[in-house]
């Protein structure tokens, strides 16, 4: 079945999922210019709203993985073939991992450096590691590097709904635009 009569009968996420999917890339789609922004100029509030943005994706992230396990997205359309089926779940898990891991590697690296983690202007995070200006070196550059996965996921992630929204017209896409 295809068009619209699937997009109806594909079963979409819960409101919060699609709430902290789009919250999440939203913010995402915020940080990956503003970090390379940081990289190539001086701008100091750029960074610092980089810092902060950062702090309300780890926020997200502490809940969206356990939502998800507890909420299990809609089954894909039956036709899909396994093995993009096995590439959406790598994706997915995959993009959930770097959203893990890239707040936390940024936070210790910022730590070590040693300079504040702000939140919006508001207060500052705790430092979690000592000063090791050498260490803080090298965990931007596996930010940086984390950073540029998570962009090139992304492209997938977005070259695949644009997929099945226009090519397939299975209601992939819909079930996370309408539920």
């Amino acid at each position: 079945m295809t068009g619209l009569a699937s997009a109806h009968a594909t079963p979409g996420y819960t409101p919060t999922a699609r709430v902290l999917h789009w919250l999440t890339a939203a913010l995402v789609l915020f940080q990956i210019p503003a970090g390379l922004l940081i990289v190539s100029f001086d701008l100091g509030f750029i960074y610092n709203l980089h810092k902060s943005v950062g702090v309300v994706i780890l926020a997200v992230i502490v809940v969206r993985p356990p939502w998800r396990l507890t909420h299990p997205a809609p089954p894909l359309p039956a036709d899909i073939p396994a093995v993009q089926r096995l590439a959406a779940r790598t994706m997915h898990w995959a993009l959930y991992g770097l959203l893990v891991v890239q707040p936390i590697l940024g936070w210790v690296a910022t730590s070590a450096y040693p300079a504040p983690v702000p939140f919006f202007g508001l207060f500052e995070m705790p430092q979690i590691w000592w000063d090791d200006r050498a260490l803080s070196d090298r965990l931007f550059v596996v930010h940086r590097w984390l950073g540029i996965a998570m962009g090139a996921l992304l492209v997938g992630h977005i070259g695949a709904a644009v997929y099945h929204h226009f090519i397939r017209k299975d209601g992939v896409l819909l079930r996370m635009v309408r539920g």
